[in-house]
């Protein structure tokens, strides 16, 4: 089986498996005792955060730990806009945001909040001007912009945007999920929101990054762990083998994402010479390295993903926190392409050429039968 959804889940690095079995054994223990085991739990806990820290341009003493990515950006923006209450209520989001994104917006709006949403052009980039003119707006006291697209890759002016913030005094939460570890973080931002299974890291482990300066407010009872800004156990083993999942991931990103942008390359240029009636979708330039997607028009895309499958492909199709709700993706409706017979490549360290060779090779005639069975060959 060719694992091509790494835009979901990474597979665990070699080093977070090192990692977590050996904090398993040491770092068992409740960091926030004081006898010898807890010591030594924090002390490795605290090592991780600093890990952390570095590899995303941020102090220590800025990061948290939440038990997903999801929850990272709900504390994130919700955090924030408690903090910020009285500058405002209104918040700005891009249209192609991660659902956790657009389900917060929407908790806040039926608290009595505003939600101002930015569209975006046909390769799903954000409007910078429109996005500039809504951070404008008095009482706007959060903006929300992802790095990268999670369904096709294309990659947001987070920089400029949050020049645009700065120059309002609007904070700018940046959903990295698809980025940290992979390529650099842009400057700017005042909160940041990661997922360790997306660099390889284990699942469980999500990271909250709070500025100093920025002001956040946890929305949820209080609790005297990660900086009073997530409750609940830290999860020790996992956060040490995301650390090390993310130092390694982060070390030869360079050399390895330069590789599989090569290959994403051959098949955004190939697909559309191999099978009649596709959209390729996304910038074809400034984008994730490792996503591509593409549309079929007359293929039913849980069709196509079945019978990839089969040929031995793991694909994933449409928004990949709403696949099994046969929903159209939200993201690529924003972007006004074609929402049905979407398959979304995403590679992970170390796939092939001869991998995306045989993709090539078994993908038209899988589309040709799709096509025939429905009777549109």
């Amino acid at each position: 089986m060719a694992y091509f959804d790494a835009a979901s889940s990474e597979p665990l690095h070699p080093q977070a498996r090192e990692a977590l079995l050996a904090a398993i054994d040491v770092g068992w223990a409740d960091p926030a005792r004081l006898y010898g085991q807890a010591r030594r739990a924090h002390l490795l806990l605290e090592q991780a955060r600093t890990e952390v820290a570095e590899a995303l341009g941020a102090r220590a003493d800025e990061v948290s730990f939440t038990s997903s990515g999801t929850q990272a950006v709900h504390l994130g923006v919700l955090g924030t806009l408690h903090g910020r209450r009285r500058a405002g209520r209104h918040l700005v989001t891009g249209a192609v945001e991660h659902s956790s994104v657009l389900h917060a917006g929407g908790l806040h709006e039926r608290d009595g909040g505003t939600v101002e949403t930015v569209g975006v052009d046909l390769t799903g980039r954000v409007d910078l001007d429109r996005f500039a003119e809504a951070v404008a707006r008095p009482g706007t006291a959060l903006a929300c912009l992802q790095t990268a697209n999670h369904e096709v890759g294309t990659v947001q002016p987070v920089a400029e945007a949050a020049a645009a913030c700065r120059s309002h005094g609007v904070p700018l939460l940046v959903d990295a999920a698809q980025t940290a570890g992979r390529m650099p973080i842009p400057p700017g931002w005042s909160v940041l929101t990661a997922s360790a299974h997306k660099w390889g890291g284990p699942a469980g482990v999500g990271v909250l990054v709070v500025r100093k300066g920025t002001r956040f407010r946890s929305f949820l009872p209080e609790d005297e762990r990660e900086r009073r800004r997530v409750p609940g156990f830290e999860n020790v083993p996992g956060i040490v083998a995301a650390a090390a999942a993310l130092r390694a991931m982060a070390a030869d990103a360079a050399q390895e994402q330069a590789r599989l942008s090569g290959l994403v390359a051959r098949i955004r240029e190939t697909v559309p010479k191999i099978v009649p009636d596709v959209e390729v979708i996304g910038d074809p330039v400034d984008r994730a390295p490792h996503i591509v997607t593409f549309s079929c028009l007359y293929v039913d895309g849980e069709a196509l993903l079945t019978e990839l499958d089969k040929a031995g492909f793991a694909v994933s199709s449409g928004s990949s926190c709403t696949a099994s709700t046969l929903r159209p993706s939200h993201v690529l409706e924003a972007m006004g392409v074609l929402t049905h017979g979407n398959v979304r490549v995403s590679l992970p360290r170390g796939a092939s050429a001869a991998e995306v060779d045989r993709f090539l090779a078994v993908l038209p005639d899988l589309v040709r039968r799709i096509r025939q069975d429905a009777g549109v060959a």
